[in-house]
């Protein structure tokens, strides 16, 4: 088993579905930093764990579901699903989509750069009406490391500059509103790397909202940052199927704080 791969067996399996945070200590470094949107979770025992238990203490039964792995041996992408039964909603239950972009030194996780659709999950918990689990991807661990590529990050690069539009058979968040909410007048490249046809990249977008949020119709032509991560496809010089995951939530709150609470 490649050992990238092995190691994120580990986290999916041993820590992740099994809620063990102790397994931490064995696949993350003590300074491990997470990034999801404009937020910045640095340490994993004083900021990593504490999160995460409070996640668990939300959801109790908490599962999550691999649909996808990318990966170079240096660097690995992971496309999944979260879902559980929430006690603060009364049990209500929801499923949402997600993309991690990690690091590792060889030995232990480092960092990792995600972006979740928590607007969906709120969507499922207001409503009572879950979305459907996707299918998982057959065999996960099994993945094969495969070398970066230079034409498949060019591409991937020119497609996320223009603001990861929606084209082919890229799906976008829980595929309800696929729309561009940003205008990309800036996109800065997060994070991108390549694994044979497959390319991994985290952007941020800035720029006039244009609509697309429920709520949000007033804000129109407002300054707007959204955070973004993909997994894509590439074939013949250009991106023809994917995955984008956008944090649509965090730019609600940001274009309306008073309802940042609803």
């Amino acid at each position: 088993m490649d050992p990238f791969v092995a190691l994120m067996r580990r986290y999916v399996v041993d820590y992740t579905n099994s809620h063990d945070l102790a397994v931490c200590d064995n696949i993350m470094e003590p300074d491990y930093v997470l990034r999801m949107g404009p937020h910045i979770v640095a340490g994993r025992d004083e900021a990593y764990k504490p999160a995460t238990r409070k996640q668990l203490e939300q959801f109790p039964g908490l599962g999550l579901t691999v649909h996808e792995v990318v990966s170079n041996g240096e660097r690995l992408a992971l496309r999944f699903s979260e879902h559980g039964a929430s006690v603060r909603h009364g049990g209500a239950v929801a499923v949402w989509g997600g993309i991690g972009l990690y690091a590792w030194n060889g030995r232990r996780l480092t960092a990792n750069r995600v972006e979740q659709d928590y607007l969906a999950r709120r969507r499922q918990l207001a409503d009572g009406v879950p979305d459907a689990v996707p299918p998982p991807t057959p065999a996960p661990w099994d993945t094969v490391a495969r070398e970066p590529d230079a034409g498949t990050e060019r591409a991937a690069r020119a497609w996320a500059e223009q603001g990861m539009p929606t084209l082919g058979d890229v799906v976008v968040d829980d595929g309800r509103h696929p729309a561009t909410l940003v205008e990309p007048d800036v996109v800065v490249i997060d994070d991108l790397f390549s694994a044979g046809d497959r390319a991994a990249v985290h952007v941020t977008i800035s720029g006039a909202f244009r609509g697309g949020l429920d709520g949000a119709d007033e804000h129109l032509g407002a300054p707007a940052t959204l955070h973004a991560a993909a997994v894509v496809a590439v074939a013949d010089g250009r991106v023809v199927a994917g995955h984008v995951v956008r944090d649509r939530l965090g730019l609600l709150r940001a274009l309306t704080p008073a309802g940042a609470t609803r």
